[in-house]
């Protein structure tokens, strides 16, 4: 973050200082106590379950220089009537400082974390770059990785999610993007939304926010995202199969990598990224069409992406067991899409000796039983031997796998359902959506 006083954050926020004003906050901020940085701000949030204000002293204490909250703590604070505003605020204040950074914002119902991951990868060896941490997509998660951008940044990539209409044209107000990327539109909260139509009119305010001497990326080979080019005055570069830059002659290796190759104005090279999925060639296209449009090299891209690595946990984690199980740790979040691409990744890797375990897909509404029921389909024709369904919201799951399911309440069940019968030759996948938290699944696979 670049430096800054409490003063010019309490004039940047229309905020109160309480304490000594010519504090300066020369950190980034945070809202976990126990990851503050020296010098930076603690940010308080009163949530529905803990109270970030109750941690303030604790914030100082660690390290951090201040605070920024909504009433008055025991520590050097600016008090500001809307923290999340507040936030709003401060980064774009950042931002507007940071003239030779390019920001670059990627959305879609799907792949957008991986996505992410890869494009920054290709970046870093050319300029300093800041992406979002894990998925921190929304109103908060955006102003704090803005606020980790500093005179030396370069490139900053903003992952920009949604739940309602509206969503991303704020988060763009926060962070203007100068290339945006919209990978996908799919059913993800689709409860919410309503219609794919609603959410493909969310995800096209990223496109409508890029400025006319901006780039927009854009996937061919989905309609509802190619549509959204008449939405921007920039300029538009598309990916996929029939895009600008595009992927052909796609293979998948024995540990579910995919290698393929990119072609860009005429040119063509062999490409491959060590991550589990076919997917994953769609998302390191979009990555390169960014970084092209950026004006990285074609090959240098290809070489960039041969060594990238996964970044967020809880995506396709690949661990080995000492017997010689894999167990898949899929477990961050799940929608239709994404699980139907786990399930053929697990499926392509381990042939008749994939199991799955599976929890529910929140936020689906009125369709949710007959997606989990397509969800169960799909496993049994994909071949797995065996899906454990975790809880009465994945039930669908179970109806449509037949006789290789099993349905079980929790997750001690799961675990001991699973390990009574396991060879250590199977591949396992774990997936859900947040709420199942299905990762202590896999910590108790891997424990033996």
């Amino acid at each position: 973050m670049i430096p800054l006083s409490l003063r010019q954050i309490a004039d940047i926020t229309d905020g109160v200082v309480l304490g000594d004003e010519t504090i300066v906050i020369d950190a980034p901020a945070s809202l976990d106590s126990r990851s503050v940085e020296s010098g930076g701000l603690f940010v308080a949030m009163a949530g529905e379950h803990t109270d970030g204000h109750a941690y303030a002293a604790q914030a100082v204490a660690a390290g951090a220089a201040a605070v920024l909250s909504s009433r008055v703590v025991d520590a050097p604070t600016v008090v500001v009537d809307d923290v999340t505003v507040a936030m709003g605020r401060l980064a774009r204040h950042v931002l507007d400082l940071l003239e030779d950074l390019t920001v670059v914002a990627i959305t879609g119902s799907s792949g957008k974390t991986s996505a992410k991951d890869l494009l920054a990868y290709v970046l870093e060896p050319d300029g300093m770059t800041v992406a979002t941490v894990g998925n921190f997509n929304n109103e908060l998660g955006v102003p704090l990785t803005v606020l980790r951008a500093d005179e030396l940044t370069r490139y900053l990539v903003v992952e920009m999610g949604a739940r309602a209409l509206g969503d991303i044209a704020k988060l763009c107000a926060i962070a203007p993007p100068d290339l945006g990327i919209v990978l996908n539109v799919g059913t993800a909260h689709i409860g919410e939304f309503g219609s794919v139509e609603v959410i493909a009119r969310a995800k096209g305010e990223l496109a409508a926010a890029v400025q006319p001497d901006g780039v927009v990326v854009l996937n061919a080979d989905d309609p509802l995202v190619a549509a959204m080019a008449t939405r921007t005055e920039g300029a538009v570069v598309t990916f996929g199969e029939s895009g600008d830059v595009a992927i052909s002659n796609l293979t998948v290796d024995a540990a579910g990598s995919p290698t393929f190759t990119l072609t860009s104005a005429g040119r063509s090279v062999r490409a491959a990224v060590p991550l589990i999925g076919a997917y994953q060639a769609c998302n390191a296209a979009a990555a390169a069409a960014a970084a092209v449009a950026l004006g990285v090299d074609l090959g240098t891209i290809a070489e960039r992406l041969a060594t990238a690595t996964s970044r967020t946990s809880m995506r396709m984690e690949r661990h080995v067991r000492h017997d010689g199980l894999v167990v898949i740790n899929d477990a961050y979040n799940a929608n239709p899409e994404s699980m139907a691409v786990a399930l053929r990744a697990v499926a392509g890797m381990a042939g008749g000796r994939a199991v799955a375990v599976l929890g529910e897909m929140l936020e689906l509404g009125p369709g949710s039983h007959a997606s989990h029921l397509q969800i169960g389909r799909l496993a049994a024709d994909l071949g797995f031997a065996r899906v454990v369904v975790v809880g009465s919201g994945a039930r669908g799951i179970a109806e449509g796998a037949g006789d290789i399911a099993v349905e079980v309440e929790d997750v001690d069940v799961a675990v001991h359902t699973l390990s009574a019968s396991l060879s250590g030759d199977e591949v396992i996948l774990v997936k859900a959506s947040r709420g199942g938290r299905l990762e202590r699944v896999v910590d108790a696979l891997l424990q033996g």
